[in-house]
């Protein structure tokens, strides 16, 4: 599904691998080593060079937000332009299957951004990414600030949409996430991305 060749920013060297429906890979790697950076770069939101490629059809020949839409972004912290959480949603209605399973309330429409605890944040950013129904989804450390049953609900969640087609990119500190979430793993360190030679099947959340 996704194809990258030799992608490449002033940071990371050259890296290429592919991304197929209903498979998940990890990224990890120290802090600072540019995992944000990978994914920024294939979301194109930093100058970047190579070949990046979604269904075959070249990311060069459609448009930001039409790529963005097919390629969604959850980044560590999520930005937020309105007062209320129901602000930033279409269709509420159409969120609340998505609201009930990460353990947050009906009435959360209504509360003003400020009030939001950062695991708050980051559940209701990962709703609003999936409900443009991307064809890969890119999150950043998406279950940092968790408690574990937080935790639990998101990896089921993402689990169920990778079943159903969704390919994803996963950057997590947490070495035994990525064993639970991830069939293969990416390690990216000293402006290199390469993928582990091992692989392991991941197990439903």
């Amino acid at each position: 599904m996704l194809q990258v060749r030799d992608l490449r920013t002033n940071i990371l060297k050259p890296a290429s691998f592919s991304l197929s429906a209903r498979e998940c890979i990890a990224v990890r790697g120290p802090s600072g080593a540019g995992k944000t950076l990978l994914l920024r770069a294939i979301a194109d939101l930093d100058p970047n060079e190579g070949l990046v490629t979604l269904n075959g059809r070249d990311r060069s020949t459609i448009a930001g937000p039409e790529w963005r839409r097919l390629v969604g972004y959850v980044p560590a912290e999520p930005g937020w332009w309105a007062d209320t959480v129901g602000e930033h949603f279409g269709e509420w209605t159409a969120a609340l299957p998505f609201v009930r399973d990460l353990g947050l309330p009906e009435e959360s429409k209504a509360w003003p951004i400020t009030r939001l605890s950062t695991g708050e944040r980051l559940r209701l950013a990962l709703i609003r990414a999936l409900m443009v129904r991307p064809k890969v989804l890119l999150i950043d450390e998406p279950t940092a600030a968790l408690d574990a049953a937080s935790v639990a609900a998101v990896e089921s969640l993402i689990g169920t949409r990778i079943r159903a087609g969704l390919a994803v990119l996963w950057v997590t500190h947490d070495a035994q996430q990525a064993k639970r979430v991830a069939h293969r793993l990416l390690v990216v360190g000293g402006g290199q991305v390469r993928e582990e030679v091992h692989e392991w099947p991941a197990t439903s959340p």
